[in-house]
């Protein structure tokens, strides 16, 4: 019986591996900030036998996600198109069959969903909100990412599921605090808007960016920066909210996160910036450097205990518990 070469039954694999976007499985490394904070807040549950638990976790994360990819890239072929650069696609080169990418969508969900509830139910749970964001992002008639504001505030409700995914994990009786999950979501979204900025910059047609993207039709510039400077300031208030409520020695971290957004911006200000493409701006050094180095920073301030901070500020630290407790007998 004939077979295909190696070299060309690669070639007809590829392109499905190019549409689950492998390369972007970085941007799970926000499921950290609820495995930290479950840390922080239950040290006695995290051993040398909880790091099986989080490469399941990271791994029905990624699949989940790449499911979510499959379908975007497949629903956006016809508007990325009209798009200078993502017209090189597969999809829209051509070298995608429908209904594979659809099996392919449909088995990488349910293979992440099957690895998730071998954790925990409420992180399964999680893990199904999560696909079905993508599924409510990209799916008409709902298709969120065509309706000004909604779009970027619906893709960057993937940071707080993120969260809650890394959370879930180690602590899944009880909820992380209110004030970091909506400030976590409200930063999603000022780089999730940078981005939007960035590519109507790049397109330079209002009306062919408006056939690449139909909330581009509303958007210009000035109501892209508006947007940006509302997210921003948002995150600032809750993230106060919560270092005052929980942490104050994090108010070390303002000016470092204040740079790190400010940095962020002035690359999304660029021409052609590089925050079109996200995975391609995390290989540059001076931003990886910047960013590991605001993370740490982060991580050493809230493992650390610093008594005079709540002196300096006349703040009594916490003495109630922080979470809210899920099921019988929770904090109501």
């Amino acid at each position: 019986m004939y077979s295909q070469p190696i070299a060309e039954q690669s070639r007809s694999i590829w392109p499905y591996i190019q549409i689950a976007r492998i390369d972007h499985w970085f941007k799970n490394i926000f499921m950290l900030l609820g495995v930290l904070l479950a840390f922080f807040y239950e040290p006695q549950n995290f051993s040398w036998g909880s790091i099986p638990i989080l490469l399941l976790a990271l791994a029905a994360t990624c699949l989940v996600a790449s499911s979510n990819y499959v379908l975007n890239e497949l629903l956006d072929a016809p508007y990325d198109r009209m798009h200078p650069i993502k017209k090189n696609r597969p999809v829209p080169s051509g070298l995608i069959q429908s209904n594979l990418a659809m099996l392919e969508w449909f088995g990488l969900g349910a293979i992440g969903i099957f690895l998730a509830s071998m954790i925990h139910p409420y992180f399964a749970a999680t893990i199904v909100v999560f696909w079905i964001s993508g599924i409510a992002y990209n799916v008409p008639p709902i298709r969120t990412k065509e309706l000004p504001y909604l779009d970027v505030l619906s893709e960057s409700l993937n940071n707080p599921i993120r969260l809650f995914l890394g959370w879930f994990a180690f602590v899944p009786d009880r909820l992380p605090p209110l004030s970091l999950t909506l400030a976590y979501w409200m930063v999603g979204a000022f780089f999730m808007a940078t981005k939007r900025f960035a590519e109507y910059r790049r397109i330079g047609d209002k009306e062919r960016a408006a056939q690449y993207r139909k909330s581009f039709s509303y958007y210009d510039e000035h109501r892209l920066l508006v947007s940006m400077f509302f997210y921003a300031t948002t995150y600032a208030l809750l993230t106060g909210i919560f270092i005052v409520r929980y942490h104050v020695e994090l108010i070390l971290f303002i000016p470092v996160a204040a740079a790190f957004l400010s940095y962020y911006l002035k690359i999304g200000l660029q021409d052609d910036s590089p925050v079109q493409n996200p995975e391609k701006l995390c290989r540059d050094p001076k931003f990886l450097g910047f960013m590991s180095i605001s993370a740490l920073v982060f991580m050493l301030l809230i493992l650390s205990d610093i008594p005079i901070m709540y002196d300096l500020f006349n703040i009594l630290p916490s003495s109630v518990d922080p979470l809210w407790t899920i099921g019988p007998g929770g904090t109501p």
